[in-house]
């Protein structure tokens, strides 16, 4: 199927309050654009030049997402412009999100990823840590920070008990921290292309689907 089809498709089949985003890393902005003409608006990068190279590019109105592990040295690139940052994954990461905010004059939405597989190769907060962190009022020093949420990946298997069970551990992260943010701590983000039906039956409020839209990754 082409790019636009997929698009569509996915739209039309995702329940009502859950945001699609493409997974566009590594792939050309012709095919982003494609995505655009079908009407996506929402797309994730993992690598903050590239991001900003295609922004440079792309029609204005994209809503940008990083979503890979963002190194500090590399939140500069982003800053002025990305709507949210998704790997928010710990304390040094957030002192610099929040002063590369303040030199832009605006707050950065961003998700906490947590990790709750026994991958060593995945990213986040281990959850009693953030917890802790997040108790002691941590975030409050950081004003130019907007938390909307949580983000994580599933264990890579093809053990769906395995699957469910880090989908229903995040999706009771999200709901612990609820208490501690407001309103706007309203994002769930898991599920990407095999698994993101799986991670609808536990609430989550946006997919991240890249090999379904795009095919497989032009490195």
């Amino acid at each position: 199927m082409s790019i636009s089809t997929e698009i569509i498709r996915l739209r039309e089949s995702l329940p009502q309050g859950v945001r699609l985003l493409a997974v566009s890393k590594f792939h050309p902005v012709e095919a982003l654009q494609q995505a655009y003409d079908a009407g996506q608006r929402a797309f994730g990068e993992s690598r903050p030049q590239e991001l900003k190279q295609k922004a440079e590019v792309l029609p204005r109105d994209i809503e940008w997402h990083m979503i890979g592990h963002l190194q500090t040295n590399k939140v500069k690139y982003i800053a002025p412009f990305v709507t949210l940052i998704e790997s928010l994954d710990s304390e040094r990461l957030a002192q610099e999100i929040n002063r590369q905010a303040e030199k832009c004059g605006r707050t950065i939405d961003c998700l906490l990823e947590i990790h709750v597989t026994d991958e060593e190769s995945k990213s986040g907060w281990a959850y009693d840590e953030l917890l802790s962190f997040v108790c002691g009022g941590g975030f409050s020093a950081y004003p130019n920070i907007r938390i909307r949420g949580v983000m994580g990946m599933a264990t890579f298997t093809d053990d769906e008990a395995v699957v469910r069970h880090d989908f229903e551990r995040l999706a009771a992260c999200k709901a612990e921290l609820a208490e501690y943010f407001g309103e706007e701590f309203d994002t769930l983000s898991m599920g990407m292309s095999d698994d993101y039906h799986i991670a609808l039956e536990y609430g989550t409020t946006e997919v991240r689907i890249g090999s379904t839209i795009f095919g497989a990754r032009e490195y």
